[in-house]
């Protein structure tokens, strides 16, 4: 067997066709990322019949004054348990490449095990063991990132559509929901001229332009792969919908006030002040709304760009406006992409979350989001580099240029 270049059709039948794979792994996003500095080849380990037995797209870039070296986001596709297979691709990998590239970067898509809900303790699985058969063929493992410092998060939240149930959600969520609905929230399906809308919900969370976000809609929008989801403040009805609480707190505010005159307790006093209390956060809610809706005000206040890839859709990243952080937007948004999709997409990826749930972690907050839709978490296989030039590879170490290369500006997905 032997490896030879791919056409674009090659690969991507391969690709749709393989036991697991994800956009990142498509011609698509290959030319996506030729806008961030890469070349590509789509590469297939063929047998003397011609019948590609495992593929990869290898992004290519140039790195410090005269060296390449090579990325296979989300790995290569290829069955990693059959050691044979592995062991002969690698080595005509790396005679197909020793001359061309220092190193090939890999993370594949393979999860290692799932966090126990209740303990949020790893329960391993048998995929743990390619880890040892990647190492025993010369690639390098990379530390484990605590947060978000590799290309991919090390855990990743994603819903089986076929287990989804609200009712099931955590109870906080469930809250947070309701009271977007109650606000008059409104999700919005947009086309590619709301994109500047989107940006500024996400621009402080990445140290990226809004024009990689323009070409990343662009790319996966020419296979209608692509979509962009809006919230804005529906002030008619917010307006409607504070005033019916408000006229329903009354009422019951009033048989409160009643009990009272018979019976002055301490849980009754309670109840009274409780009351009270909610019935001036609707008075302010009708203000709000009563102002938003004189003004004429179209206000969106949280954003979602999604990719579609065979059976799962992957949220690549969202965001809000901290402005109006008490309308929750950020779980309204979520759960509408939910019901939008569940029907028709068996996997709804929310995107990267970090393994440490303890009260100290800085993420705490992106954790506690996700976690209260009840996804599964899964840890998945890490960071590889597979050297095909030590010295060189050392040297780029020493000058700094592989921190520098693949160093995170971010805050999470």
């Amino acid at each position: 067997m032997h490896i030879k270049e791919l056409s674009i059709a090659e690969f991507d039948s391969f690709a749709e066709n393989f036991m697991i794979s994800s956009y990142y792994q498509s011609s698509s996003y290959a030319i996506f990322m030729t806008e961030r500095g890469y070349d590509y080849e789509f590469i297939g380990y063929v047998d003397e019949l011609g019948v590609i037995k495992a593929a990869a797209l290898i992004l290519i870039k140039k790195i410090g004054l005269s060296s390449r070296y090579g990325y296979s986001p989300k790995g290569f596709l290829i069955d990693y348990f059959d050691h044979d297979l592995l062991k002969n691709f690698v080595e005509a990998l790396r005679k197909y490449y020793e001359k061309k590239l220092v190193f090939i970067k890999i993370n594949p898509e393979i999860a290692i095990g799932e966090i126990d809900p209740v303990t949020k303790i790893t329960n391993y699985n048998h995929n743990i063991i390619v880890r040892d058969y990647l190492k025993e063929l010369g690639f390098l493992k990379l530390k484990d990132n605590k947060y978000f410092e590799s290309l991919f998060p090390r855990y990743n939240a994603i819903i089986n559509t076929q287990e989804y149930n609200f009712h099931s959600l955590n109870k906080n969520t469930k809250n947070k929901i309701r009271k977007g609905i109650k606000r008059g929230l409104a999700f919005e399906k947009k086309d590619r001229d709301s994109l500047d809308i989107f940006y500024e919900f996400i621009k402080n969370q990445k140290d990226i332009d809004a024009f990689y976000y323009k070409n990343y809609y662009n790319v996966f929008d020419r296979n209608h792969s692509a979509d962009l989801f809006l919230v804005k403040i529906d002030f008619e009805q917010y307006l409607l919908n504070s005033k019916k609480l408000y006229d329903e707190e009354q009422i019951r505010n009033s048989i409160i006030s009643e009990k009272l005159i018979h019976n002055s307790n301490e849980a009754n006093i309670k109840e009274k002040m409780n009351s009270d209390r909610i019935l001036l956060s609707y008075k302010n809610d009708i203000e709000i709304a009563t102002k938003g809706l004189r003004d004429n005000k179209e206000i969106y206040i949280a954003g979602a760009f999604v990719i579609r890839y065979l059976n799962r859709v992957h949220i690549a990243i969202s965001g809000y406006n901290p402005k109006f952080r008490n309308f929750d937007p950020n779980y309204f948004l979520h759960y509408q992409i939910i019901e939008y999709y569940k029907n028709n997409f068996k996997f709804i990826d929310l995107n990267g979350m970090t393994g440490d749930f303890t009260n100290n972690n800085p993420y705490k907050g992106l954790n506690d989001f996700k976690l209260g839709f009840k996804p599964h978490i899964y840890e998945f296989i890490g960071e590889f580099d597979f050297i095909l030039n030590e010295h060189a590879y050392r040297n780029l170490i020493k000058k700094g240029l592989l921190a520098k290369e693949f160093n995170k500006k971010t805050k999470g997905n």
